[in-house]
């Protein structure tokens, strides 16, 4: 395995990254991590991305990690010797298109050790369909790490890296025989009673307990909060207060909100299914610092004996940084335990946790300890 950085952000320093990495005699495949400030005009990448000599996947991401830094301008690359399996699903968003039939081959069936590392477009609306119908599939025998590809600028557009050019509405299942281990947690704790989800569509909650669901947020967040939720300043305080759907062992999943709508609805990073029961969560720094030390050390409880690990692959909620500002580098500082570090700043993270669980996630923190040979 070779990772290498280019910190430029430039179209060339990508270039002769990614050409430097694919000249490598011992590399098969090529992972790619971007930050969406880099130059990526598609008129440009697209036909760079063909002449690359080897199989590349990856994604653009709001900011990639390298250690203890984290930018929006620069690309990571990581070479695998070992070769992956790639399927692509497409039209993510179109409920005409079935998901099923594009992801049967994803997993061999004798596959061991196995890590499948699934890029997605981040403002695809059927995410959590797709990551359902990985769990129908295959179930959770191997690991899943990865996370929604996209902007801030919370427009779609391509996002995800192929030889093929770029892809948009997409989602990318990359298959590597790498060892690993998988630590999730998140550090956000409930505040409020249960809500009942009474009328949803896709990522949108438009009503809670059967009021306009902006009413109802209100209601208990601006109290707490201790200054109004506004439609042209939702974020400032919705960052600090998402949602958290209910599961069966009464631990919650994070829904991130991320827009006011005219009509009071609210858009989140992620489906949110009607008739599912959510709260409001809050959190804090060292909450939150506390979970990311969790998942790295879920991370080594999980990684399989007689391996060794080779680097952290770190998935991590890009609101996470926003709501952490300067003091997000401590919460990669608790992760890191000598070994080399990279990662993504997602728009939604997924992974599985231990044997259990299969869920896209929101301002979530998912660490993969990783051996490759």
């Amino acid at each position: 395995m070779i990772i290498g950085i280019d910190r430029s952000g430039t179209f060339e320093g990508l270039r002769d990254l990614l050409q430097r990495i694919a000249a490598h005699p011992e590399v098969s495949t090529l992972i790619v991590l971007a930050g969406d400030d880099s130059d990526l005009a598609p008129e440009l990448i697209n036909p760079m991305l063909g002449t690359i000599p080897k199989p590349l996947y990856g994604g653009v991401f709001p900011e990639v990690v390298v250690g203890h830094e984290h930018f929006s301008r620069g690309a990571i690359v990581i070479g695998s010797r070992r070769p992956a399996h790639a399927t692509m699903v497409r039209d993510l968003s179109d409920t005409g298109v079935p998901i099923a039939p594009q992801i049967e081959h994803a997993l061999a069936p004798d596959a061991a050790n196995a890590l499948m590392l699934v890029f997605v477009d981040g403002f695809a609306t059927r995410i959590a369909a797709l990551v359902r119908a990985l769990f129908e599939e295959f179930g959770v025998e191997n690991n899943y790490i990865g996370g929604g590809a996209g902007s801030l600028s919370m427009q779609q557009k391509p996002c995800l890296f192929t030889n093929g050019g770029m892809l948009q509405d997409a989602a990318i299942l990359l298959r590597l025989e790498w060892p690993s281990g998988i630590g999730v947690s998140h550090g956000w704790d409930v505040i409020s009673e249960p809500l009942i989800v009474t009328s949803a569509q896709h990522t949108t909650i438009k009503t809670l307990n059967y009021e306009p669901a902006i009413d109802v947020y209100r209601r208990i967040v601006e109290p707490v909060a201790e200054e109004p939720v506004r439609a042209d300043a939702f974020f400032d305080v919705a960052k600090a207060h998402p949602f958290g759907i209910r599961r069966l062992d009464s631990d919650v999943i994070v829904r991130d909100p991320l827009v006011l709508t005219p009509e009071g609805h609210l858009v989140c990073v992620g489906e949110v299914p009607e008739g599912a029961f959510v709260h409001i969560l809050r959190g804090d720094a060292e909450s939150l610092i506390a979970a990311a030390r969790r998942a790295g050390e879920l991370a080594q409880q999980s990684f399989p004996a007689g391996h060794t690990p080779r680097f952290r692959l770190l998935i991590d909620c890009i609101s996470r940084s926003l709501f952490l500002g300067d003091r997000f580098t401590t919460e990669l500082a608790a992760i890191d335990d000598g070994l080399p570090m990279v990662g993504a700043l997602t728009i939604g993270e997924i992974a599985n946790s231990g044997r259990e669980f299969l869920e896209f996630y929101n301002k979530t923190a998912v660490v993969g300890l990783i051996a490759t040979s």
